[in-house]
């Protein structure tokens, strides 16, 4: 079986990995919401020795995911949990911070609350949420390629597209989660980081 491969994960996994080394050095549990093709669960892993990583995601996908990890080999990976932010199922145990990369745009609305009411239920006081992804601010888009890129994710779906910070940080608010920082990220990108 050739394992599914993402252009974009492979090229944004270094500058993301830089941008978080300071919150990464100091924590040891993380959990992935949308692993996808569980590469940056890979090399997250296997750049950050120390950590403890568990990639998550629906159940569609966990199989490729199961494999790329298998032929990586690195011990600090647990074997990834099946996760529909849509179902309201929380994950098993605490974590010290939780990542998700290239999620919220493809989600619904109601599946982006879903996602961060689980993130808020399972990481520990003062963790921290990393939420990577283009995104608009008071209701402009940053570049010419995110408007370019958020009406072909409308037309593909009317329940997709860029979400707005401000939305964001709302949706965040209601289930006890502040934000602390805002990465700017190459190709248009950011990461948004917020506190529990």
């Amino acid at each position: 079986m050739s394992l599914p491969f993402s252009a974009a994960a492979d090229r944004n996994k270094e500058a993301i990995a830089d941008a978080l080394a300071g919150y990464l050095s100091a924590v040891n549990k993380v959990l992935e919401i949308g692993s996808g093709t569980g590469q940056h669960a890979e090399y997250f892993a296997q750049r950050y020795s120390h950590l403890q990583w568990q990639p998550t995601d629906r159940l569609e996908n966990l199989t490729a995911i199961s494999q790329r990890l298998e032929e990586c080999g690195a011990e600090n990976i647990a074997p990834p949990l099946e996760v529909d932010v849509s179902a309201g199922v929380g994950v098993p145990g605490s974590y010290e911070m939780a990542y998700s990369a290239n999620t919220a745009h493809i989600m619904s609305l109601s599946e982006v609350k879903a996602m961060f009411k689980l993130v808020s239920g399972c990481i520990q006081h003062n963790a921290h949420f990393a939420l990577y992804g283009p995104f608009s601010y008071g209701g402009k888009h940053t570049s010419e390629g995110n408007e370019s890129f958020h009406a072909m994710l409308q037309q593909q779906a009317a329940h997709m597209g860029i979400r707005d910070k401000a939305e964001l940080d709302a949706i965040a608010f209601d289930v006890g989660l502040d934000f602390v920082e805002d990465i700017a990220m190459p190709a248009n990108n950011r990461i948004l980081i917020w506190r529990r």
